[in-house]
């Protein structure tokens, strides 16, 4: 009896396993989420979700302070603060929510990804890597997202040693429910003083991003 139920226990098991999602099947590991804002203009992201190309939804998977471009006004190349996202397919839309720490406010947006955006991301290109010195297969497999106040979101895809190419530029929504989908009160992360007194001093350039 016991040998019938440990049998039946290892039948249900494999097919459990038969019949869950397939593995991403990546050239590499991980693909990642970047996190970027321009200089001073200071972001927290509360959360990054991911619906990949096998329609699975991962929740949280990146968060925290933006990394910051080179510049006030405009954006950069598309580098920026990285997460490697494993156990993950490519993505078919991310979710961002963040706070615009400067004005403040907070903003939500889904951005779908378009189709050669994962075609770019599972593409090798030979290309000499400036860190190794040495010539290697390359992909882009960095999916940057750019924040800055007004709601605006600016994305790239790029890799470690290619350059980024843009996606596109898109326009968020305020959050209904404010910071922490109003489970904060209204109260923001605070303004760091560096940047506090910049924008005191200069203001926000809204239309630069």
């Amino acid at each position: 009896m016991k040998r019938l139920i440990l049998v039946l226990g290892l039948l249900i098991s494999l097919s459990a396993c038969a019949n869950g999602p397939r593995p991403p099947t990546l050239p590499y590991p991980a693909w990642s989420v970047a996190l970027a804002a321009p200089k001073h203009m200071e972001v927290w992201v509360e959360s990054v979700d991911v619906l990949d190309q096998r329609g699975l939804g991962f929740f949280h998977v990146f968060g925290g302070v933006a990394s910051y471009t080179g510049e006030v006004r405009g954006w950069h190349k598309g580098a920026g603060k990285t997460m490697p996202i494993h156990n993950v397919d490519l993505p078919e839309k991310i979710y961002l929510r963040w706070q615009s720490l400067v004005e403040p406010q907070a903003y939500t947006i889904g951005i779908q990804i378009p189709q050669w955006v994962r075609d770019e991301m599972v593409r090798p290109e030979r290309v000499f890597c400036q860190g190794s010195r040495k010539w290697k297969d390359d992909y882009r497999k960095i999916i940057t997202l750019g924040m800055a106040p007004g709601g605006i979101v600016k994305v790239w895809v790029g890799g470690p040693c290619l350059g980024f190419k843009e996606v596109g530029r898109f326009q968020a929504k305020v959050h209904p429910l404010g910071p922490y989908q109003g489970k904060s009160n209204g109260k923001y992360v605070p303004l760091e003083p560096e940047n506090k007194a910049h924008i005191e001093k200069y203001g926000v350039p809204y239309g630069s991003w």
